[in-house]
């Protein structure tokens, strides 16, 4: 376990790094060399586990070894080019630890990182698709559910995503606002009015980007709802 001491010497070695590199060049510094280093270690530890559910609670064990060096690198981050940190966004995802993944996930997309070669979508799909899987999956509900796929949402807005994945979130969050999930199929009859305007409204959009995007039943159903709320036929 890290002493406050080293944490703290961590935490400042490693914002002064981000505070001396400037915006698209890549940080340097010992705090972002150590990290690097520490960072293929644990990926060649990861490579070693098969098992998907393993790696993840691999990762989940792995990340508070970084937590002092993003802490430091958001501090003084000018959006020079962090490896380190962009590819932890990621492990943040998988874990479900979404707090963290959103605050990295904010930093690099509005200061337009690049991901590792290792990867081959762009930061904001990596968000879209990750986020959206987490929520049908049933692995991210309710309101947690709800207020992470609308910053999803609101970060990647306007950045290129294919119609497919933007179609996945649009029904994840209209999936959130009428609390479905894989182990619950609400009741659409007594779904709060509003709530069942607004999925409509997600579920809408998503079928027009993609007609196969699962919602047309749903849509049926939120349709009698608001047609009985309303008196209409």
């Amino acid at each position: 376990m890290t002493s406050p001491a080293r944490a703290h010497k961590l935490r400042v070695l490693a914002e002064l790094s981000a505070r001396a590199a400037p915006h698209g060049q890549e940080v340097r510094g010992s705090a972002y060399e150590l990290m690097l280093r520490q960072l293929a270690e644990h990926k060649r530890l990861l490579r070693g586990i098969q098992s998907v559910e393993r790696k993840i609670e691999a990762k989940r064990e792995l990340l508070p070894v970084y937590d002092e060096y993003l802490t430091g690198a958001l501090a003084g981050g000018q959006g020079g080019h962090d490896m380190v940190l962009v590819t932890l966004m990621v492990w943040h995802m998988d874990t479900g630890s979404w707090l963290r993944a959103l605050e990295l996930a904010r930093y690099v997309i509005d200061n337009g990182l690049a991901m590792p070669a290792d990867y081959s979508r762009t930061p904001a799909v990596i968000l879209i698709d990750t986020a959206s899987t987490a929520a049908l999956d049933g692995k991210l509900f309710g309101d947690e559910a709800v207020r992470v796929l609308a910053t999803v949402a609101q970060l990647t807005e306007g950045h290129d995503a294919p119609d497919q994945a933007r179609a996945k979130l649009l029904k994840a969050i209209g999936y959130a606002l009428i609390g479905r999930t894989p182990a619950h199929t609400p009741d659409y009859a007594t779904v709060d009015e509003t709530k069942a305007r607004a999925a409509m409204a997600h579920f809408t959009r998503a079928n027009e980007l993609f007609a196969q995007a699962g919602v047309k039943k749903d849509m049926e159903r939120l349709e009698r709802r608001i047609k009985a709320a309303t008196g209409t036929d």
